[in-house]
């Protein structure tokens, strides 16, 4: 397909620019992304050689069973030697391999082809990938439009004696009833003390009146991801912890508010950081400000204090603030935002004020 080109244009730039003459992908959402070829692996060698001078091999096993692929295809069976199969079509020189790549098959090939040099070469594909296209931005508003809807069919689903586990398992079925082919990432439900624990996995725990509920849930569909955070409370707020919930949502709001092309990615962290920090809660913001997202959860490029390269158009990116109070109480608020040529778009539009469930 077009756009199919496009990209491996964009990563033949990359190469060049790097000085890889060749590059063996065998990330299997980085072969789909620039081939439209949906295959999972498991354990055996699928991989995809592009030629910064032009021109791609896919390398497949029978059992793949391809059909017509519209590229060069060499197949092998399960006891052919993947060395043997690929170094022919290894030319000397530079040849860039992923971070996917298992050692297993790397050093066979590499073994069989010493004048070759092998080097990382992801940042040719993941730089391209972090960009998206108007398909890809299409495809990332609509898992947002059924994550906003799945939000608020679960805040409107928590009852008394429900625990944490039985709220996951019915986001799982609000999912597969609106088309999705699952989770982008297990659900995280925290009822209480359980949300100062930012990656609490949800277990027995019942709610109880005046819990904060943390809901950091994502679903995929059509091959991309969605990510979102709201904290609620049940039945009633404690006045300390809704100031703290409003004390990161207006984090979130200034970091998404400092958004557009050329701003560094440090900046946009400091901005939420500073103004929590501020409020004397810095020490409990314990995480970066966010990742990038697209057919992964978590793609290559984050939003951190490490990070100074600069935002560009069609990044799309969490800002995801929190404050953890151990043995107390979390919050954390999380859109998604694509970078637009003037500013941001947020992918999510469920209300981030604090809100009382269950009465």
């Amino acid at each position: 397909m077009e756009q199919h080109q496009a990209r491996l244009a964009r990563v033949r730039r990359k190469m060049e620019e790097a000085g890889i003459g060749q590059l063996l992908i065998t990330d299997h959402l980085s072969i789909y992304y620039l081939t439209g070829i949906d295959v999972v692996p498991m354990e055996r060698f699928w991989a995809l050689l592009v030629k910064a001078a032009g021109g791609e091999v896919l390398f497949a096993n029978q059992l793949f069973a391809l059909g017509e692929t519209g590229l060069p295809t060499v197949t092998m069976t399960d006891t052919d030697d993947v060395a043997a199969v690929v170094a022919p079509h290894i030319v000397p020189g530079v040849m860039g391999v992923d971070k996917n790549m298992a050692a297993r098959f790397l050093l066979p090939i590499m073994a069989a082809c010493g004048e070759t040099r092998a080097v990382l070469g992801s940042d040719c594909v993941d730089s391209v990938r972090a960009r998206k296209d108007e398909a890809e931005k299409a495809l990332m508003r609509r898992a947002s439009e059924i994550n906003d809807l799945c939000m608020e069919k679960l805040a409107a689903y928590i009852h008394d004696g429900v625990t944490e586990r039985q709220c996951a398992d019915y986001l799982v079925r609000c999912y597969g009833e609106c088309g999705c082919e699952g989770v982008s990432f297990e659900p995280i439900v925290s009822f209480g003390p359980n949300a100062a624990d930012p990656h609490h996995a949800p277990d027995g725990t019942v709610v109880r009146e005046g819990d904060c509920i943390v809901i950091d849930i994502g679903c995929k569909k059509d091959h991309y991801c969605s990510d979102m955070t709201r904290t609620y409370f049940w039945k009633k707020a404690d006045p300390k912890y809704a100031a703290i919930h409003d004390l990161v949502r207006e984090a979130c709001e200034r970091a998404q508010a400092l958004v557009r092309p050329g701003v560094p990615l440090c900046d946009v962290d400091a901005a939420a950081r500073g103004h929590i920090a501020a409020a004397g809660y810095g020490t409990y913001f314990t995480h970066r400000l966010g990742h990038f997202i697209g057919m992964e959860d978590h793609e290559q490029g984050d939003v951190s204090a490490a990070n100074a390269a600069p935002a560009q158009a069609g990044m799309v990116f969490s800002i995801e603030p929190g404050v953890y109070l151990p043995g107390e109480f979390g919050v954390r608020i999380e859109d998604l935002v694509i970078v637009t040529e003037d500013g941001c778009e947020s992918l999510n539009h469920v209300d981030k004020q604090w809100k009382i469930l269950g009465i």
